[in-house]
């Protein structure tokens, strides 16, 4: 159903577009994470343990940008992630106000049980779409991304210096 906003016709496709990318997202996003509650993981811990096995230790800025959240919201998320032994800290040898975040033997055991899963969710996800619109759509999405990108580094106070 087509936006009821009585504003131009540019108006409506972009509003039209959008709730249709959020719902889709939305919809996405539930599907391919349903499974992590099993492992007693949220999304957030998911994505740091997927993040240091993939990319290897991290410090927590660098974490909180390949995750897409902030760094308050991320010590809590490594803090419970300590406490369960899935990772460990420590501080940097060369920069001591910084402090990486590594995989321990437990995080990785997890985290190699947890990935078929979740790569066989993502594939649920997509499954409705032909491999044609599947590039259609992850071009468009990382077009749409990377002009936004620019955009938010403009707005942000650390990118006018």
């Amino acid at each position: 159903m087509p936006t009821r906003y009585a504003g131009t016709p540019e108006d409506r496709a972009a509003l039209d577009a959008y709730i249709k990318l959020w719902r889709a997202a939305h919809a996405a996003e539930a599907t391919a994470h349903r499974h992590l509650a099993e492992h007693g993981l949220t999304v957030s811990q998911f994505g740091v343990l997927e993040a240091l096995y993939h990319l290897g230790p991290l410090s927590q800025r660098q974490l909180a940008e390949k995750i897409l959240r902030s760094s308050g919201n991320l010590t809590l998320v490594i803090d419970n992630l300590e406490r369960d032994g899935l990772v460990r800290r420590e501080r940097d040898a060369h920069d001591r106000r910084v402090t990486n975040v590594f995989l321990t033997g437990e995080g990785e055991a997890l985290i190699t049980r947890v990935l078929p899963g979740h790569v066989r969710s993502i594939r649920e996800v997509f499954a409705g779409l032909t491999p044609d619109e599947l590039g259609q759509l992850a071009a468009l999405s990382r077009k749409l991304g990377r002009s936004l990108m620019g955009e938010a580094a403009e707005l942000t106070p650390t990118a006018r210096r």
